[in-house]
């Protein structure tokens, strides 16, 4: 039996990005590799890296730069699994305050095979972060922790200034895109830790592109917004390689404009919502508005 060749659709103009280069994306790079450091934004293919480096700003990627999962959306490899460098909370700080940033993104592999998901590393490295530059804001993109509330309320309790848990898709797409995760658990951390600590802002971000409706688009974004989470972002999904899921659908500017007015009207204080929104995307002048 013959299977239908995958079609890959054509990228539009709207899509295009200029490739990394200059002086001050050469020193950021050499920077994160003398501190031997990952950032998301290099392990995911991220296409704002030129102008997010040029600007002397960077995701850190904690724990590794290889994850127990496989997500069918995601560039981050699957791999060997090395112990986490126990002073790479210090080596994030450092580079944090060489590059002068005020504003600090850190997120992580998914790492299923630590007992507490990785929580503790994401504390030690909020506080390492607060420590070293005490006026920075700190921003988390953690993983599930599988459900671990204990984990969960370990990264609250280090007391980041905004904690993000991506939704990432719709849940009739979960299987496909995000077949080890669950719907309804990474909602319940949303609310775990509005529970814990209600004066933390929480964020969550879906990609569109991938074949969701409309409706169902519309049924996430409340469910989020039941969960509590008023901070939101909405990008364009873009496959990295030809071995992750196809792009069903190319959404054009105008239409991610609708959504965020959609969002706001909901109830959605904060929307980033465009073809080159990420989790981390602006994530400073997101949390100012």
């Amino acid at each position: 039996m013959q299977h239908a060749k995958q079609v890959r659709l054509q990228k539009p103009r709207w899509l295009r990005r200029r490739l990394p280069s200059g002086p001050t994306y050469g020193e950021v790079t050499t920077l994160l590799n003398k501190g031997q450091l990952h950032t998301v934004c290099q392990e995911a293919q991220c296409p704002n890296i030129w102008e997010c480096f040029s600007c002397k700003t960077a995701t850190f990627l904690i724990m590794g730069s290889r994850c127990t999962r496989n997500c069918r959306f995601c560039a981050v490899e699957q791999g060997t699994l090395e112990p986490p460098d126990p002073q790479e909370p210090a080596k994030v700080a450092e580079t944090a305050e060489t590059l002068g940033l005020r504003y600090v993104v850190v997120t992580s592999v998914t790492r299923d095979d630590l007992p507490d998901g990785g929580a503790a590393f994401f504390a030690q490295t909020i506080q390492a972060i607060q420590n070293r530059i005490p006026d920075a804001i700190v921003e988390v993109l953690i993983p599930d922790f599988q459900g671990n509330a204990d984990a969960i309320q370990r990264v609250a309790q280090a007391g980041p200034d905004v904690l993000n848990h991506n939704l990432e898709t719709v849940p009739r797409l979960y299987p496909t895109v995000r077949p080890e995760a669950v719907y309804r658990r990474s909602l319940g951390l949303l609310r775990e830790v509005k529970a814990y600590d209600p004066a933390i802002p929480t964020k969550s971000g879906i990609m569109l592109g991938l074949g969701e409706t409309d409706a169902e688009i519309r049924e996430t974004l409340q469910d989020i917004l039941d969960a509590d989470c008023r901070i939101l972002t909405l990008g364009q999904y873009l496959q990295p390689s030809k071995g992750h899921l196809p792009v069903a659908r190319f959404v054009p500017p105008e239409e991610f404009e609708g959504w965020r007015e959609t969002a706001l009207e909901m109830g959605f204080s904060q929307v980033a919502s465009g073809p080159f929104v990420r989790s981390s995307y602006h994530a400073r002048e997101l949390y100012q508005s």
